[in-house]
């Protein structure tokens, strides 16, 4: 079972601001909203880069989330130096302080955890596209800092930095097919703006969360209930990027809320209609056609339990998935899990800002609600009523 203190720590780094010692947005620049961005970045760079092992890819992304929350906010060119210096010992540190909410994780995913940050051979390819995704998005956040900074002292020295280690990795195959695309910046960028998108915008809330960053939460949570569910490789990685991906097209409608899509009788259908029409004119000729497909199949029906049954789309259910189709040849994704951990997510946003001492009425009855909705389900073998019960109010 995931454990609160796991969850918990996720969720910290909404409170990390990043570049708090620059001028800056006011929204988008959390630590985050920065996870989020990379490992959409890392999608994409994934897809260029011959020979990944999306499994390692996406563990590798949350196994570095993790590392870079425990060490919190320590200035970039002094995060380096102490990893050069001190590397093997911070690790070390960082996985005896992880290791009861990995061992909770069924699967050996504190073995694979511990196994990343000591063999260097270890995923070295996937290590590689996660840390170009990882300034990739550093270079998005610079380019709009750079703007209201540039007559900050020693401002040219970190742009000259970052353009050099970008410079370095394109060398790799997926960096050089990125920086000759401008449809796969466009679309990089694209999916950024999500950072500015504020969830419960009506309501006051600490910490404030983007939608970015609710779609990686969401992502990871997914992620670990496949673990609980011991899911064949295909049906976690499904499962990460359903997270992942399930709110895309709210780059291009906001955030509609669930009281005005249930108000009138078929404005559902029709926002999600209107969703997919959007989709298809902005978003997706940014991207090749076997992309579109894949995302397509995680963002249409994105909460339904699904898999590819002789080539064909097919709708079940996890129990079904469970028993009788959990194979990588098959697809599954479970979307019912899915929806729940969104539901999750969105508890826990209600819960922290009601420790930080801010609550409303809206946070309350959003609380509410969504405990008495899931207070005694279980889905595909996890014990959600127990999971929201962390986060009642």
């Amino acid at each position: 079972m995931i454990r609160k203190s796991l969850i918990e720590t996720i969720f910290e780094a909404a409170s990390i601001e990043r570049w708090n010692d620059h001028i800056r947005p006011s929204r988008g620049f959390t630590e985050l909203d920065k996870q989020s961005h990379k490992l959409l970045g890392a999608y994409i760079l994934g897809k260029l880069q011959p020979g990944i092992d999306w499994l390692k890819l996406i563990e590798g992304g949350i196994f570095e989330f993790l590392h870079r929350l425990v060490l919190t906010d320590i200035k970039p060119p002094i995060f380096h130096r102490l990893m050069k210096e001190k590397g093997e010992e911070l690790n070390r540190w960082v996985i005896e302080e992880m290791r009861t909410d990995m061992e909770a994780i069924p699967g050996g995913f504190l073995e694979r955890f511990e196994r990343y940050f000591t063999d260097p051979d270890y995923s070295k390819a996937e290590k590689q596209v996660l840390e170009a995704a990882h300034y990739l998005a550093t270079k998005w956040e610079f380019d709009i800092i750079f703007d209201m900074c540039h007559t900050y002292y020693g401002i040219a020295n970190t742009r000259r930095e970052i353009d050099d280690k970008l410079r370095g990795l394109e060398t790799l195959p997926c960096m050089d097919a990125f920086m000759k695309n401008n449809n796969y910046q466009g679309f990089i960028n694209l999916l950024g703006e999500l950072r500015f998108q504020q969830r419960w915008s009506r309501s006051a809330r600490i910490p404030a969360t983007s939608v970015i960053g609710h779609m990686l939460i969401v992502a990871m949570l997914s992620y670990f209930c496949s673990c609980e569910m011991d899911a064949c490789p295909q049906r976690k990685i499904n499962n990460f990027l359903g997270g992942l991906f399930h709110d895309i097209p709210e780059v291009l409608t906001r955030d509609i809320v669930s009281p005005v899509k249930n108000s009138v009788a078929g404005l559902d259908a029709l926002i999600k209609s209107i969703e997919q029409e959007q989709m298809e004119k902005v978003v997706y000729p940014l991207i090749p056609t076997e992309w579109k497909e894949q995302i397509a199949y995680y963002t249409d029906d994105e909460f339904s339990d699904k898999l590819i049954l002789d080539g064909k789309l097919t709708y079940t259910t996890v129990e079904e998935i469970n028993e009788k189709y959990n194979k990588d040849e098959y697809m599954p994704v479970d979307g019912q899990v899915i929806r729940a951990c969104d539901h999750l997510a969105a508890c826990m946003e209600t819960y922290m800002s009601h420790m930080c001492g801010v609550t409303t009425h809206t946070l309350q009855e959003g609380n509410r609600d969504l405990y008495l909705r899931y207070r005694n389900a279980e889905i595909g073998g996890i014990d959600f009523g127990c999971l929201f019960e962390y986060f009642r109010i």
